[in-house]
């Protein structure tokens, strides 16, 4: 079977590069066909992979090397993306399986234009594939197979960091097909609303799992690394974070190309930036350049093939883009008091904030390269990015109620003033009952002025109440995804504002406070699991009639040798009590233990924030499926003749 999928995968890249050459020689039909033949060829490859795993078979080196006989199933399969061979693969599969979605759904009415798209997605595959067999096979097969396999990495034994890899890999390479297009758009000079139409289905297509992967790892990372937080500027965490921001950027100057015509040449310089930056993220990831728990540890040599990758994808997009910018159509004039120059305006910071993200990440390799060594952490990042996405923020409702063409400012102001009234209550509440400083009750008022903002729109677009849920798609899509961006606010400024965190040294039967809580240790023991043996503590947290048992546990995996902990969170409705094992040691004879204890309010409404806007994503990008479906039934009846 293994021997099968090696084959397969040697197919696969022979039918993305007939795809490649085939596509940008104008032939569409062609094209479509060798990039379904090579997404069923890497679909088969990919399945070898995960039967291999499936029956641990060791005489794959992947397998061996991250897996165990005494695995659970789900871990199993898991362990076939959770390295980085077994990623590359992955990524290699989506990377056609976009292909194909493309060759199947891609309908503008210009052959030579889709052609072409499909070409440049070919030759992108083409090179991935290459990469795959040639560099980082995951197909290497082992002359004397060990009886028992090394294990995946403990910390990747979750649910949420089996499903993190897909979801983000979804979102990084679909942004090659986005730019794909604007690749094509640019060989054509013509990136005009018809190719802003269908690049925002495949932005949108790519910019939801993407989001819907960052919020997988920062759950994995809240519960899972023991810490307390939900977002640790981590490089990794980084890689992530940049195509999005580009992605969201992509998403608002793709709205005023299709509606306008305007920002032709921003729009496709977007749609480059954003593929260049999700590979960057893979390169970051998979170079061993950086360090993170989510990393990849890989030789050097990898690293150098994939930095060679970025320079040259990055090098000829980047050539191609300014070859053909000049001869895009700059679309009517606008005018900056109205929603394309708020667009505009939302567009730059995204881009800036963007910059300041890559280049808080860079920094200390830029300094180890002048001989010196110096970190950059969440100071930097407060202190930089923070203010930058206020601005973000603040002008989300005016993009709202701005008019296209030109707006009036009076709307803006009422707007304004709304947050204003707001921030003084928030700020009065702050220094009276609430405790909370002025600046978090700033940004609790402006995730309020949000989620208010958002609801306002939805009733203005409907007139009257009634017609409400007859909306379309895209004006709730866009509600949802505001109205999630509000929460979100509210709970992330709530939560890093008044979390409160400390260390408790207990014995058994001893107690402490925390937050209101009386802690106590009421027994430690040892526990067998699969593949894992552990230390459990029971801990009986209580505040007035509510008591609760938490149990904490520190996991020791014999085979991978790695010891990982395993929180403890009670949630309140308004909060999250967390615990966290650390060592034993001996005081005066007696055996006492060291717990991370956390209470952190306000936390599902950061991570709710984050579903409602990817729940946003999801009906937007129905609806436009929806609305095309209707569009196209209609264009055929149309064409049918008369009775």
């Amino acid at each position: 079977m293994t021997e099968l999928g090696h084959f397969a995968a040697f197919l696969a890249l022979a039918f993305a590069l007939a795809s490649g050459v085939s596509g940008l020689s104008g032939r569409r039909e062609a094209a479509a066909s060798f990039i379904l033949g090579s997404c069923a060829a890497m679909s088969l490859a990919f399945l070898t992979l995960v039967y291999a795993f499936a029956r641990s078979d060791f005489s794959v080196a992947l397998v061996a090397n991250h897996s165990h006989t005494l695995k659970p199933m789900i871990y199993k399969l898991a362990g076939t993306w959770g390295n980085h061979e077994g990623s590359m693969a992955l990524w290699c599969l989506v990377m056609v399986g976009f292909g194909a979605a493309g060759a199947v759904r891609l309908r503008t009415g210009r052959a030579a234009f889709e052609a072409r798209a499909l070409g440049v997605q070919g030759l992108l595959a083409a090179g991935s594939l290459a990469y795959l067999l040639f560099a980082s096979s995951p197909f290497t097969r082992l002359a004397d197979p060990p009886l028992q396999g090394a294990s995946l990495n403990p910390l990747l034994q979750d649910p949420a960091l089996a499903l993190h890899p897909p979801m983000l890999y979804l979102g990084y390479v679909g942004y090659s097909f986005v730019f794909a297009l604007a690749a094509a758009g640019l060989i054509e000079g013509r990136i005009d609303r018809t190719w802003a139409r269908s690049a925002r289905n495949w932005a949108m297509a790519a910019f939801v799992p993407l989001t819907a992967g960052i919020l997988l790892g920062s759950i994995w990372a809240y519960y899972e690394l023991g810490w307390g937080g939900w977002w640790f500027w981590d490089p990794v965490e980084n890689a992530s974070l940049m195509p999005w921001l580009i992605g969201a950027a992509l998403m608002h100057s793709l709205i005023v190309t299709e509606k306008r015509g305007s920002f032709a040449v921003w729009t496709a310089l977007l749609a480059v930036l954003a593929f260049l930056f999700s590979i960057l993220g893979a390169f970051l990831v998979r170079s061993g350049i950086l360090t993170s728990v989510h990393a990849f540890a890989v030789d050097p040599t990898r690293g150098l093939v994939l930095l060679i990758g970025l320079l040259v994808y990055g090098g000829a997009a980047l050539a191609l883009f300014a070859w053909q910018a000049p001869r895009l159509k700059g679309g009517p004039p606008w005018q900056a008091i109205s929603r394309e120059g708020a667009l505009m305006g939302n567009n730059l910071v995204f881009t800036v904030a963007t910059a300041t993200v890559l280049l808080g990440t860079l920094f200390p390799l830029i300094a180890e390269g002048f001989g010196r060594q110096m970190s950059v952490g969440e100071p930097y990042f407060q202190l930089t990015f923070t203010p930058i996405m206020l601005a973000a923020l603040i002008a989300l409702p005016l993009v709202q109620a701005w008019a296209w063409g030109r707006a009036r400012l009076d709307g803006a102001w009422k707007w304004l003033a709304g947050l204003a009234v707001l921030t003084g209550l928030f700020w009065l509440l702050g220094i009276g009952p609430l405790d909370i400083p002025l600046g978090a009750g700033f940004g609790v008022a402006l995730g309020l002025w949000l989620v208010a903002s958002s609801l306002v729109e939805l009733k203005r677009r409907a007139i009257r109440l009634e017609r409400i849920f007859r909306l379309p798609a895209r004006v709730w899509g866009m509600s949802l995804a505001h109205l999630g961006l509000g929460l979100f606010v509210i709970g992330a400024v709530v939560e890093t504002s008044q979390r409160y965190e400390t260390t408790l040294d207990l014995a058994i039967g001893e107690q402490a406070q925390v937050a209101g809580w009386s802690v106590s240790l009421e027994d430690m023991r040892l526990i067998e699991g699969p593949n894992w043996e552990a230390q459990r503590a029971d801990l009986v947290i209580s505040r007035g009639d509510s008591q609760v048992t938490l149990q904490p546990e520190k996991r020791f995996y014999p085979a991978a040798r790695m010891p990982t902990t395993e929180t403890a969170i009670h949630k309140t409705g308004t909060g999250d009590f967390y615990a966290a094992l650390g060592d034993r040691r001996r005081v005066d004879g007696e055996l006492r233990w060291t717990f991370r204890a956390y209470y952190n309010p306000m936390i599902d409404m950061l991570f709710a924030g984050v579903i409602v806007m990817t729940l946003g994503g999801l009906v937007a990008v129905a609806g436009r499926r929806r609305r095309k479906a209707v569009a196209d039934e209609t264009s055929k009846a149309a064409a049918l003749p008369a009775e």
